[in-house]
């Protein structure tokens, strides 16, 4: 019997080109997408790199810095009028983020309900959103005037007192919690109704078979399949309400010697990134700014970290 003889594969050398003649062959897509990597560098990682150094100098903006160490965060941490500005926010991040949320919600799900005109509402709910925020503060401004204002006009026309909206600790607060919810609400009932739009419609019709009502409907099958979406819309809420500026920045503003960034009477609007602003351009301290944006980024972290716990554990 003839033995047929097999000859072992002959096996390639590896490539000693490697990943290199990979990176060569799709160099144009690389560069293709290269232009939002060094726009992201130059204006987004650069400043925040060099902000976080400077925090640790003291610098005016124009002469030479000098070493700080920590010194500028043991001042931050015991300056009060830093320490009122979170107060402030805090108060008016509550004040218009619950009202809100739940407007948003109410409108979501009666958009969802509707039959004729949907596109007709969706646009002029999300409108305010899209609308100048200075436009809009002015406006704001004008409704909640002390003499000439409509909501006095309609406090005194039933007999209630005049409330100076703008020159009082709790006015000004209310005041600028009632434009933040009139320029989101639109906005978050868009993104409620994209999540009531995903909740399949077999459910509510076994609901309904079951004899559960509207309300319970809402309870047990709506909102706890939307909790992906209350999660997302209270984060988002959270991380733009700490930072509100402009909002206070125009309702509050002053033709009288008084910075721009205070806040109004006593400082009670001074949001947390208006005293950011006051410190670093009024007083040209930038090195203490940068640790006062630092000491913001971190109240904003510790508050959507609290808010992302407490849905999900509600949801659990």
């Amino acid at each position: 019997m003839a033995v047929i003889e097999q000859t072992p594969p002959v096996v390639a050398p590896p490539s000693t080109a490697g990943p290199k003649k990979g990176w060569r062959k799709y160099w144009h897509l690389y560069a293709a997408i290269s232009p939002f990597y060094l726009i992201f560098l130059g204006f987004g990682l650069f400043p925040v790199g060099f902000s976080l150094y400077l925090s640790f100098h003291r610098w005016d903006g124009l002469g030479s810095m000098e070493w700080a160490g920590l010194s500028q965060y043991q001042y931050l941490l015991s300056d009060s009028d830093f320490w009122n500005s979170i107060g402030n926010t805090i108060i008016i991040w509550a004040l218009a983020t619950f009202p809100m949320i739940f407007l948003a919600m109410i409108t979501a799900v009666m958009l969802n309900s509707a039959v004729r005109f949907k596109n007709v509402y969706r646009f002029a709910y999300f409108l305010p959103n899209v609308t100048s925020v200075v436009a809009i503060a002015i406006v704001f401004g004008s409704i909640f005037s002390t003499n000439f204002g409509m909501v006095n006009a309609i406090l005194e026309a039933v007999g209630i007192d005049q409330i100076a909206w703008l020159n009082t600790p709790w006015g000004i607060k209310v005041t600028i919690a009632a434009l933040m919810t009139w320029q989101w609400t639109g906005y978050n009932a868009i993104i409620f109704l994209a999540g009531l739009q995903t909740v399949p419609g077999e459910l509510y019709e076994a609901a309904r078979m079951d004899g559960a009502g509207p309300i319970q409907t809402f309870f047990r099958i709506t909102l706890p399949l939307l909790r992906p979406t209350l999660l997302f819309v209270l984060v988002v809420s959270t991380v733009t309400g700490l930072q509100s500026f402009s909002e206070p920045q125009v309702l509050l503003q002053t033709s009288s010697n008084d910075s721009t960034f205070a806040g109004g009477p006593g400082h009670s609007g001074q949001t947390m990134v208006l005293y950011f602003f006051q410190q670093t351009f009024d007083n040209n301290d930038f090195g203490y700014g940068a640790a006062v944006a630092w000491g913001i980024f971190l109240v904003v972290v510790i508050f959507s970290i609290i808010n992302w716990r407490l849905v999900q554990r509600r949801g659990d």
